[in-house]
């Protein structure tokens, strides 16, 4: 099994080992909120960790963000390293909603309280939820490609999806709510493949974009379910020179996305507010610690981002979405 990584984030950059956490007052104290997320590699979790840092921070706690690799047993790992040394408490993004229960068992034996940030959990006890309405993002996201595809005369053309895990809620949401958006934007069409995440890189997601290109030739859209691997989408298209014949919808949010869809590359995104999630996670976490009242689920909204709208949404996207990084 790969070992857990330790990260600690500073307000700019995740440093690994030590940094600016080491020797604080709160860490002293033994005051710190510990971040289990899936895989810092993903810029989504990035700007999470950093909303949940900034919650901490203000109010005087340790901060570590504890990289999971994608793996339910790292997961389960710094979870255990986390209450063996007595945090003050946990949020946790789950790996997927089918394991999320162990470690939610764990915590609550020690008593430590969890705070669960996006993703979701089958069952088990926690404190609050923070959650984005996933399917009315996505069937935002269908309507829009729909749209674009209509606009093209279309409208009759497969779809492909390469999803993340549909083990996960909100994986599982994000599917039906395109789904149901394409259908009430008036696409007619078949669809033709879906290719689940395993790695959540470029690669991966490049060798399955070629795959559906190659088995549907007719294919005249596709859905990315997160961002960064859109990426690797985008390149199978070039190097196959489809281009100007099949339009690209996405899910969340990275820098590079601006320009991507003021030049149409992408037609739409359904982008989560991670920094803004972060933030209600931490602050719900340092409520529950200070025995205040903590709503069992808050749910953030989405923003539909598209090729028309991108200027309009773009100062929202640059504060709860990249976390200030984008000027």
């Amino acid at each position: 099994m790969k070992r857990r990584t330790f990260l600690q984030l500073t307000a700019g950059a995740a440093l690994a080992g030590t940094g600016a956490f080491g020797m604080g007052p709160s860490r002293a104290a033994g005051k710190d909120i510990v971040y289990l997320t899936p895989g810092l590699d993903l810029p989504f979790w990035r700007y999470l960790a950093k909303g949940v840092e900034s919650a901490a921070k203000a109010k005087g706690f340790g901060f570590q963000a504890l990289d999971s690799h994608n793996s339910p047993q790292t997961q389960l790992q710094n979870a255990q390293d986390s209450i063996a040394k007595g945090v003050a408490g946990i949020v946790i993004s789950p790996t997927d909603s089918s394991t999320a229960p162990s470690v939610l068992a764990l915590a609550a034996k020690a008593g430590i309280p969890v705070v669960i940030g996006d993703i979701g959990t089958n069952s088990g006890d926690y404190a609050s939820f923070i959650i984005s309405n996933n399917y009315d993002g996505a069937k935002g996201v269908g309507e829009a490609l729909a749209a674009a595809l209509k606009a093209k005369g279309w409208e009759g053309g497969s779809v492909g999806l390469i999803t993340i895990s549909q083990a996960r809620k909100n994986g599982q949401a994000r599917t039906k709510g395109f789904r149901d958006g394409l259908t009430a934007g008036g696409w007619t069409g078949k669809e033709a493949a879906l290719q689940q995440m395993q790695s959540y890189t470029t690669d991966e997601t490049f060798k399955f974009t070629q795959d559906m290109l190659t088995a549907n030739p007719d294919m005249r859209g596709l859905f990315i379910q997160t961002d960064q691997p859109a990426l690797g989408a985008l390149r199978a298209i070039k190097a196959a020179r489809r281009g100007s014949d099949l339009l690209v919808a996405a899910f969340d949010g990275i820098p590079e996305f601006v320009d991507l869809l003021k030049t149409k590359q992408i037609v739409a995104s359904g982008m989560q507010q991670p920094y803004l999630m972060g933030q209600k996670s931490g602050e719900a976490l340092v409520a529950k610690l200070g025995g205040g009242t903590v709503e069992k689920e808050i749910s953030v909204p989405i923003l539909v981002v598209t090729s028309e709208n991108i200027d309009k949404e773009l100062p929202t996207v640059k504060e709860t979405v990249f976390a200030n990084e984008v000027k």
